[in-house]
């Protein structure tokens, strides 16, 4: 609590009681006052307490509905409250208890009793903040430490391939636009969440992890390649994939590196059935690598590569166009020309070192 007094309410429409408890617990506790329900509601918007305790028995709102209210609240649940009561029967403390109140107190008051209550509630509410804080410290850490490792793997694919430059960087900006942008559609809202699209978002740096398995002489070749080059390329999707399925089933069941496995997987399929390397078809092709092909084929476009030079934002919007119902997912490639003002601020602030973005 930072040397803080820890906050009491106390609601009571009786000012008696009031002043009985204001007595026992003044010099311990910051202790504020509501005289009814919605004056306690009200009190607790304006500043959350560490503790309630709460009437049972008021005219209009009684306690149950003012605890009922307090625990629908996400903002309100945590506060403990402890019920203020002359009814001692078991059927009322069930009741209460049901609503989530912690412990009751009987009228009339015992001091030492309301005092040895109300700070055990308060002592195991700083334990639970305490414990909370450091899930939340604890979480944050896992999550850099994992982008971290991402953006690792991620750079050891650039070691290798010299022309991606910001191509993680747009490519992963690009998916998340994309993906928040679907997951408002009737098609892709019950898939795209917004735990997948994180996600996604997260993943997409790793699609193309498995060109570390292609040869030097293939991957870095400034001509086209042969077949049967171009059949060795193919295989990064397979060396990707395998090796981010070997990952999780070392961590075990892992919702991250299964994403990131399915697009490795499956980004270079198309629509008609034409891509690899299964040749999928359709919505047979999992959403996650539709996205990831999108990304990844207007960024190869825009970008300078051995074998051309960048298209302007215009041109590859309109080879996008062209290979709605082919190459691409119709909606989705519809839905990525519409946000094509975003995409272009994205490839913009990214751009490769070597080459400005071409407008």
């Amino acid at each position: 609590m930072n040397g803080a007094l820890s906050r009491v309410l106390i609601v009571d429409d009786t000012g008696t009681n009031v002043d009985l408890l204001v007595g026992m617990l003044d010099d311990i506790y910051d202790v504020r006052v509501a005289m009814d329900g919605p004056g306690a509601l009200e009190a607790v918007a304006d500043e959350k307490p560490d503790m309630i305790l709460l009437d049972v028995m008021m005219p209009g709102m009684d306690g149950y509905e003012v605890c009922r209210r307090l625990k629908e609240n996400p903002e309100t649940r945590g506060i403990p409250v402890i019920f203020l009561t002359a009814m001692t029967g078991e059927n009322e403390e069930a009741r209460g208890l049901s609503l989530g109140a912690v412990d009751y107190i009987a009228k009339p008051f015992s001091p030492e009793l309301v005092k040895s209550r109300v700070n055990n509630q308060i002592e195991l509410k700083r334990y639970r903040d305490r414990l909370e804080d450091l899930v939340r410290d604890r979480t944050s850490e896992l999550a850099a430490t994992q982008e971290v490792a991402i953006y690792c793997l991620a750079s050891l694919t650039e070691t290798r391939d010299p022309e991606t430059g910001g191509h993680i960087l747009r490519t992963q900006r690009y998916v998340r636009t994309l993906a928040e942008r679907l997951s408002g559609r009737p098609s892709y809202g019950g898939v795209l969440d917004g735990a997948t699209v994180d996600l996604l978002y997260k993943s997409a740096p790793l699609h193309d992890i498995g060109k570390v398995g292609v040869p030097d002489a293939i991957l870095r070749k400034p001509g086209k390649l042969t077949p049967e080059e171009f059949e060795e390329m193919k295989k990064h999707t397979v060396y990707g994939m395998q090796a981010l399925r070997v990952a999780e089933k070392r961590l075990g069941t892992n919702s991250f590196l299964r994403l990131a496995a399915e697009i490795a997987y499956s980004h270079h399929e198309k629509w008609d059935g034409t891509g690899y390397p299964r040749g999928l078809r359709g919505a047979d092709i999992p959403v996650s690598g539709r996205i990831m092909a999108l990304a990844d084929v207007y960024d190869a476009l825009v970008s300078r590569r051995v074998y051309k030079e960048p298209f302007t934002h215009e041109h590859a919007l309109s080879l996008v166009a062209e290979g709605r119902g082919t190459s691409f997912d119709p909606e989705m490639a519809g839905c990525f020309l519409d946000m094509g003002d975003d995409i272009r601020a994205i490839a913009r602030e990214y751009p490769d070192d070597d080459v400005p973005y071409r407008t």
